[in-house]
């Protein structure tokens, strides 16, 4: 057996310094924490090369004593904790001493500091980790330190950095998640002698957001805010019809400090569930406050990823204060690209101070508070007069068996109609056909193509496709196909909860044959189809037999339905959680069942469906998130005309 030697401090530093020092964003965010927990008020960073070259980060902080200099960038020294204890209740940046030390051992390392008491400042320089004695200079209060030539004494690591524009991506994305989270003090950022980011302090979060993220970011934001005893979330969640393909723009705060959390991301993508098309990501920037004895900060080396005592806790009131206030606000689309080039102003209302940030925030955008005024008084309620009936809900039901987040509850006191839509014979072989326009337009439906139908209310139905009202703030364009899968989708959602899904029994059950694979996804998922009224039955070798189906879907036939199934049961890949099968089931159900684009509807027909659209919970999306509606306000209509 080889000998065991002891390393020696330089080797364990630069193996430290592996876990901690990634690339330069790693050393501007060590120590950017570090300057906010020295309580600065302003904090300068300048780089070269992407960081490569030069990082200096310069503060007016507390400053470091002359006597403490040395200790300063040794080995787990840190003035954050003392004993093993505090580190269930660590309420600063950094904790772990590591920084300083790993950062000196692989860099030309210069350290200048002053306390305010002290006539002159301290500095002491050090090279790949052996340091110079400590030496009197002139400075002004606070701490600068320069890290030039990184990696120079690692070349395995330095040979890994990517171009300067890259790595200076990375050093902004660390910036930027800090100065987030610490809207009071003053944040520069500078490359190259370019001022990339010059961002005062500011009283409102939101103000912050702006300055970082620009105008039509901050226009479409919207405030939550919920408590649970010593739990908090609060913060901003953006309109679904502004997202983006990746997650990058999920900002996560706990206590101030930069996370990222699977298990609240999935929490935030279930808020967002039939408002984004797939492959779209919410924007967000959310604050957690929770006791920090409740939290565990030190399992990972960057202190990027944290462990709650009760993750479920967390999850849940993240879920459930958003969904809250998707349910309670109208996110009917708006045809805002004007507004957007023209600089919306977010709201001065005040709202809820947050802690230790010297100011408060707004509440919301004047755009939002349009919107949640939005279409309420045109429509109203139904009248007792309409032909829709409202089936009861269920007393009890449970929401974990399928995918609704936190408005599971909403759906057991509110059930919610179909709109049953009779058309005309010509039109039943391509009603259900599976996609949303329908094929082969008959001479009659080609013929209303260019005709306006309009209904006792005063809406048009243009296209076949498109209803078209005025509500005080202008214009509303509904498309039928999207809001009647909403209307449908609900609808089913509730009687799937409450076990009263109608179902159509064959005399004869009808064989379907598949491939192997298809047959072993589809027989795995005998129960959960069941619950929609979809029975399937082992039949020998790979076919089975569909005993029964949805009524509602009596015009689409068994086996393209079962295929159907089978192509959503083969996408979810190996073992997909039950509840966002049947979700992805409810979604195709009410597909089928609804109403296409290039169907005329009647005068009644179209009353009905704009009706009920003022009962669904999110009648402004459909269940694969495309806006089933969007407004034209009079301001922009007048623009477009030239009136203004």
């Amino acid at each position: 057996m080889p000998d065991i030697y002891q390393l020696p401090p330089s080797v364990i530093n630069k193996i430290a310094a592996g876990e901690v020092i990634e690339r330069p964003a790693s050393v501007v965010k060590e120590l950017v924490e570090n300057a906010v927990d020295a309580s600065a008020t302003r904090i300068d960073v300048s780089v070269e090369q992407g960081g490569a070259q030069l990082v200096r980060v310069t503060d007016n902080g507390c400053g470091i004593a002359p006597e403490q200099f040395e200790l300063a960038v040794a080995s787990h020294a840190t003035s954050k904790i003392r004993t093993a204890d505090d580190l269930f209740s660590v309420e600063s940046l950094g904790f772990r001493g590591e920084a300083l030390a790993s950062i000196a051992e692989i860099s030309e390392f210069l350290l200048r500091s002053r306390q305010a008491d002290s006539e002159s400042g301290v500095e002491m320089e050090a090279t790949g980790g052996r340091r110079r004695q400590p030496s009197p200079c002139g400075c002004p209060v606070g701490t600068t330190i320069e890290v030039r030539n990184l990696f120079y004494n690692t070349p395995v690591r330095r040979k890994f950095l990517r171009t300067t524009q890259t790595e200076m991506g990375h050093v902004s994305e660390a910036f930027t998640r800090i100065a987030l989270s610490q809207p009071h003090i003053r944040f520069c950022l500078r490359h190259n002698d370019r001022t990339i980011h010059d961002l005062p302090p500011v009283e409102r979060w939101s103000e912050r957001i702006v300055a970082l993220f620009g105008e039509e970011i901050g226009a479409n934001l919207m405030w939550v805010e919920g408590e649970n005893e010593d739990l908090r979330v609060f913060g901003y969640a953006a309109d679904p019809q502004i997202n983006r393909s990746h997650t990058r723009m999920q900002y996560l705060f706990l206590n101030g400090r930069h996370i990222r959390d699977r298990s609240l991301q999935h929490a935030l993508g279930e808020a967002y569930r039939g408002l984004l098309m797939t492959g779209r990501s919410p924007i967000c920037f959310l604050q957690v406050e929770l006791s920090p004895s409740a939290v565990d900060v030190n399992v990972h080396p960057t202190k990027l990823e944290v462990r709650f005592q009760d993750s479920g806790r967390v999850y849940a009131q993240l879920l459930g204060v958003l969904r809250k206030k998707f349910l309670t606000s109208d996110l009917t689309a708006r045809n805002n690209r004007d507004e957007a080039a023209a600089g919306g102003e977010l709201s001065a209302n005040a709202a809820p101070r947050m802690p230790g940030y010297g100011g408060s925030i707004d509440d919301s955008t004047s755009r939002r508070r349009e919107l949640e005024q939005l279409g309420r008084e045109q429509w109203g309620q139904p009248t007792q007069q309409s032909r829709l009936q409202f089936p009861a809900a269920a007393a009890s039901v449970d929401p974990a068996m399928i995918g609704l987040g936190a408005d599971a509850d909403v759906a057991q006191t509110q059930s919610l109609p179909r709109p049953h839509f009779e058309l005309p014979n010509s039109q039943l072989d391509s009603y259900g056909g599976g996609g949303e326009q329908s094929s082969g337009l008959g001479a009659q439906q080609a013929g209303s193509l260019g005709q306006a139908t309009r209904s006792p209310q005063g809406a048009i139905q243009i296209l076949n496709c498109y209803l078209i009202t005025q509500t005080e703030a202008g214009m509303l364009v509904v498309d039928q196909h999207a809001l009647h899968e909403r209307i449908m989708y609900e609808q089913i959602r509730t009687k799937v909860l409450a076990g009263r899904m109608e179902t159509q029994r064959l005399l004869t059950p009808e064989p379907v044959n598949l491939a192997p694979a298809e047959t072993a996804a589809v027989l795995g998922a005998r129960e959960t189809l069941k619950q929609l009224g979809l029975e399937i039955e082992p039949f020998g070798g790979d076919t089975v037999l569909v005993a029964s189906y949805p009524a509602m879907l009596r015009r689409v036939r068994p086996t393209e339905l079962l295929r159907h199934v089978v192509e959503l049961l083969l996408a979810g890949g190996s073992g997909p959680e039950k509840r966002d099968v049947l979700d992805e089931l409810l979604h195709m159900t009410a597909c089928k069942a609804a109403i296409k684009a290039g169907d005329p509807l009647s005068p009644e027909e179209i009353d009905a469906l704009l009706e009920h659209r003022e009962i669904c919970q999110d009648s402004h999306h459909c269940p694969h998130g495309r806006p089933t509606s969007m407004v034209y306000s009079r301001e922009e209509l007048d623009r477009r005309f030239g009136r203004i």
